[in-house]
């Protein structure tokens, strides 16, 4: 009998694919060797040293070996699951490598290491690129995709060039190999999307929702559903100069707008209230904000330490990419772990539902997503416990947060890898932040996020491109695009209402936004394949082009 793979070995003139007719010509562009990852690999080899010290491992059945390093590598029909015990050396990264011929008429997207920063898009075949755990190719109305399950034990990243694919998994420990001793590491789960007919945009869902299988996704947390949340955060129109009573304007605010029988408006406080003359009691100001009808949230930094802290505690000084006053817990540390875990506490104690917390990237492998390429963190430094990768290090955190925050709390991760949160927490922050002072910024960082990581929506956890900034520095028209282009894609909304902008225009404009979001719409860019920031979107069907340039163009300057 004819097999679906021997079909496509075959070469038939059409390959079935999920009941579609797909044209064997350009399913064979982008499958080759996409589909092949569920095999057993051509070539793997272990960093052991530096950057270019390599070992390679030799093959029996589905093991891979070297002295003091055994992987195995077991193939199945939906999976292929990868397995490391390395009793005996300090293993670094793990390479895997399929051969295959792969057109080079095809274009390739992946995923982020952690937030994005204007930097996702559909491109080329470029051999170097470094794309982290899921790359998509498509062509000619044909898409395929491989990626990595989610809460894996690994840094993870893929590599396409025309001459086969490799998959990357970062094992280390800080910049240095890892030091298992006995422990068995499941270090990744590889799976595929076969050749679909399906929108690139639908494809990278569909590859999403593989990539999270068998993950349980809560869809409510005490009393509030997460399918809709809208709100306000007060960051972009008070950058750190808030006060309570602008909170609770903030609040009454969201009360006033928000659909009467809709979901419950959330009221953000971002950095800045510590100041005890500004915020004097954070436990009344939570519960003032409660009996406004509208639910209290709060934005914190859990691994930030002060000056004077214990040196034993912190992260090396070395770890940092660039120089800088800041300083990290180690929180593989108990007594560091016990002080980034007290602040999450306290804001669970003030009263607050909502927890954003920020920085944990940055402080745990010391520096910006977008600086990472191919080594998340710079080599020559540990954790405490040299004896978890980085990945575990930064779920057992994680799992640590949502423990502490308890069940009934949302929690946004900010800077966080998201990729290692699904389950865990309940939205991210996918992108780099937005501006109440510079449209460009908006531009190139939110509608990028919101394009590009909107297939997560729903599928890994609820998805925030970051605020709409309602200020006198941004035009009207620009904010009025991207309130509605957020609103439309379904995603979280948050607006940051700077008091002189708020007028009658804006709060009807506010108030439509949230209707519309109440709605549970579905947004679609139909031109993310050829622009980083997609200016046309099939919202519920319905085509729609959104006017994101100024008059001026886009500023050939940094945002």
């Amino acid at each position: 009998m004819l097999n679906r793979r021997r079909f496509l070995q075959a070469g038939s003139l059409v390959a079935v694919t999920g009941g579609a007719c797909v044209s064997f010509a350009a399913a064979a562009k982008v499958s080759s060797p996409l589909q092949q990852v569920l095999r057993q690999p051509d070539m793997v080899r272990a960093q052991v040293k530096d950057e270019k010290t390599f070992v390679d491992l030799q093959k029996s059945g589905n093991r891979w070996t070297t002295a003091g390093l055994e992987l195995e590598v077991a193939d199945h029909a939906e999976a292929l699951d990868i397995t490391l015990h390395a009793p005996q050396m300090p293993v670094q990264r793990i390479h895997l490598r399929w051969q295959g011929k792969i057109s080079e008429e095809v274009k390739v997207l992946g995923d982020a290491w952690e937030r994005s920063y204007g930097d996702l898009a559909w491109l080329p075949l470029q051999p170097e690129r470094v794309l982290p755990w899921y790359l998509l190719a498509s062509h000619a109305g044909v898409t395929a995709g491989v990626g990595v399950k989610t809460g894996c034990s690994a840094l993870a990243f893929w590599q396409v060039d025309s001459e086969g694919i490799s998959l990357w998994l970062d094992v280390r420990n800080g910049g240095n190999g890892v030091v298992l001793a006995d422990r068995v590491v499941a270090l990744a789960s590889v799976v595929a999307l076969a050749p679909t007919q399906q929108s690139p945009w639908l494809a990278t869902k569909s590859l999403c929702r593989k990539m999270a299988a068998g993950v349980t996704i809560p869809n409510q947390r005490g009393h509030y559903a997460l399918d809709v949340m809208y709100g306000s955060n007060d960051w972009y129109y008070a950058y750190g100069k808030n006060t309570a009573e602008g909170i609770l304007r903030d609040a009454d605010l969201m009360r006033e707008i928000a659909p009467v029988h809709g979901a419950t408006p959330f009221c953000i406080i971002d950095d800045g209230y510590q100041d005890a003359a500004r915020f004097p009691s954070l436990q009344q100001l939570a519960e003032d904000i409660h009996q406004r009808g509208v639910a209290p949230g709060i934005w914190i930094r859990p691994l930030q330490a002060k000056s004077g802290t214990r040196e034993e505690w912190l992260l090396p000084a070395k770890h940092w990419r660039q120089s800088t006053r800041d300083l990290a817990y180690d929180p593989t540390v108990p007594e560091a772990r016990e002080q980034v875990l007290h602040v999450v506490k306290q804001a669970r104690d003030w009263g607050f539902d909502f927890l954003k917390h920020d920085f944990t990237t940055y402080e745990l492998l010391g520096g910006w997503g977008k600086d990472f390429g191919a080594s998340p963190t710079r080599e020559g430094w540990s954790f405490h416990d040299r004896s978890r990768t980085n990945a575990e290090i930064i779920r057992e955190l994680y799992q640590d947060i949502r423990k502490t925050a308890d069940d009934e709390r949302i929690i946004l991760g900010c800077n966080t890898i998201g990729h290692l949160s699904v389950g865990i927490f309940d939205a991210s922050r996918t992108g780099d932040d937005t501006s109440g002072r510079d449209w460009e910024r908006t531009r190139r960082m939110g509608v990028n996020t919101l394009a590009f990581r909107l297939p997560q929506d729903r599928v890994f956890y609820r998805t925030d491109a970051d605020c709409v900034p309602f200020t006198p520095d941004i035009p009207w028209q620009q904010t009025e695009a991207w309130l509605h282009a957020v609103a439309a894609s379904g995603s979280i909304l948050l607006v940051s209402p700077d008091p002189r902008s708020i007028d009658a225009r804006a709060k009807t404009a506010i108030r439509e936004a949230f209707a519309l979001a109440g709605q549970r719409p579905q947004a679609e860019p139909t031109d993310w394949t050829d622009s980083r920031t997609p200016f046309h979107w099939k919202n519920n069907g319905t085509a729609t082009m959104y006017p994101w340039l100024e008059k001026a163009g886009a500023s050939p300057f940094q945002a």
